[in-house]
């Protein structure tokens, strides 16, 4: 059923990139595949898909080596930093890069580590990680500095946050982006948008969108 509801997916980022005036080209979907089968994976990879995500370090270190080489793994969930040289070698990009401290552990290790989003915590939730709006700019400068490839931000917005109410969550992140990018010229990337909400994502400058339920559940697909 993925293929079915991954080109689902696909017009909708189509219709809402057309009514933003974007190319649809400009909009990555990452499948979010944590907690699917390989052959689940595997089905989507052989329909042309080659972005997955995944949000336990574990379990996308155990996918990998059943999976072939040239998916692009996106890491999306918390990570602790005793598990980024779980995830480093991956060559995932990290979506959810929230600290100073761990942006450190992500330096360790042979070569240049992978790009890395930073993580904002846009609803100001004390639950969750990720930088204080007030404090991003400063948070991805310290970040850049130490020899990080900061290539964007991303935001989870509140759980129950409808799609009408999502807008000027993202519209505040799409603004931290740019205000950033005036010091850090490398981050480009906007990751927001989830299976709920993905369409007013895209309509407001998302670039990667991490889409889990409205791919591989028919049954669950937004609309």
């Amino acid at each position: 059923m993925g293929r079915v509801t991954l080109a689902a997916v696909r017009a909708r980022v189509d219709a809402a990139s057309a009514r933003a005036g974007r190319p649809s080209s400009a909009v990555t979907i990452v499948a979010v595949s944590k907690g699917r089968s390989v052959e689940e994976i595997i089905a989507l990879y052989e329909a042309g898909h080659r972005d997955f995500g995944e949000n336990r370090a574990g379990e996308l270190a155990a996918k990998v080596g059943s999976l072939p080489r040239d998916i692009r793994w996106h890491f999306v969930g918390h990570l602790q930093s005793n598990k980024a040289r779980v995830v480093r070698p991956t060559g995932a990009i990290l979506h959810s890069l929230d600290s100073l401290s761990l942006a450190k552990a992500w330096l360790k290790g042979p070569g240049s580590p992978p790009p890395c989003l930073l993580q904002v915590n846009i609803g100001r939730e004390s639950q969750k990680s990720g930088a204080a709006p007030e404090a991003a700019v400063e948070v991805a400068g310290e970040i850049s500095e130490i020899g990080i490839e900061l290539t964007g931000v991303m935001a989870i917005l509140p759980i129950g946050t409808t799609s009408d109410a999502a807008r000027p969550f993202f519209r505040h992140l799409s603004a931290l982006r740019a205000e950033i990018s005036d010091t850090v010229p490398s981050v480009r990337e906007l990751s927001m948008g989830m299976t709920d909400d993905y369409d007013v994502a895209v309509e407001e400058g998302a670039t990667l969108i991490r889409v889990g339920r409205a791919i591989f559940d028919a049954d669950q697909s937004p609309g």
